[in-house]
C-alpha cells in the first residue's frame, strides 16, 4: 500500500509539473502606448501619437515620463484643432506638441514633488522636444505650467509602464 501512495504522490506530481508547464507565460508589462490604449480616456491621445508617428518611440525602452492629457483635455482646444493637427500635412506640429508632454527617464509623483520642494516651490522640467515646462504645487495637486502660462492639473499619477510611467492631465500644454 505504501509503495502505490508514493506512486500516486509521484504521478500527480509529475502531472501537476507537466500542467504548469504547458500554461501561458505572463508577458511583459505593457509600453506606455499599450496602457494608453487599454484606457478609453486616451483614445485621442492614441490617435494623435499614431497620426505622428511616434508609437516606435514611446514603445521603445526609455525610461519615459508622459504627461497625458486625457480626452477631455484635448477637448478643451479650439473647435477644429485636433482634426487640424491630426492631417498629415501638419505631422511636425503634432509631434512637437505630444513630445512636449514627454520626459526623458521615469519620475514617479513622489520625485516631482520633492523636486519642486527642493527648488523652492517650482521646478523647471526639460521635454523631450526642448521646451520648458514648470511644475510647482496648488494646494495638494502638481501643476503644469507651459511657455504661454497655460496650466494643467496631474490628474492620476503614477500609470506604471515597462518603459517608464504616465501622469494623466487635465488640459494639454503647448510648446508655443
Amino acid at each position: 500500500m505504501k509503495n502505490l501512495f508514493s506512486f500516486l504522490i509521484i504521478a500527480v506530481f509529475a502531472v501537476s509539473s507537466t500542467f504548469a508547464n504547458n500554461l501561458p507565460v505572463e508577458s511583459d508589462p505593457p509600453t506606455i502606448v499599450s496602457v494608453a490604449a487599454g484606457n478609453d480616456n486616451f483614445s485621442t491621445l492614441v490617435a494623435a501619437v499614431k497620426a505622428a508617428d511616434l508609437v516606435t518611440v514611446l514603445n521603445s525602452d526609455g525610461p519615459f515620463t508622459v504627461f497625458a492629457p486625457v480626452n477631455a483635455a484635448f477637448e478643451k482646444l479650439p473647435e477644429g484643432t485636433v482634426a487640424s493637427l491630426l492631417k498629415p500635412e501638419n505631422k511636425a506640429t503634432l509631434a512637437a506638441i505630444l513630445t512636449y508632454h514627454v520626459v526623458s527617464g521615469k519620475f514617479e509623483a513622489k520625485d516631482v514633488v520633492a523636486a519642486i520642494k527642493k527648488n523652492n516651490g517650482s521646478f523647471t522640467i526639460t521635454t523631450v522636444q526642448g521646451g520648458k515646462l514648470v511644475a510647482s504645487l496648488r494646494g495638494d495637486s502638481v501643476i503644469l505650467t507651459d511657455v504661454a502660462g497655460n496650466i494643467s492639473t496631474i490628474v492620476i499619477t503614477d500609470v506604471p509602464a515597462s518603459n517608464g510611467v504616465i501622469h494623466a492631465i487635465d488640459s494639454v500644454v503647448m510648446p508655443k
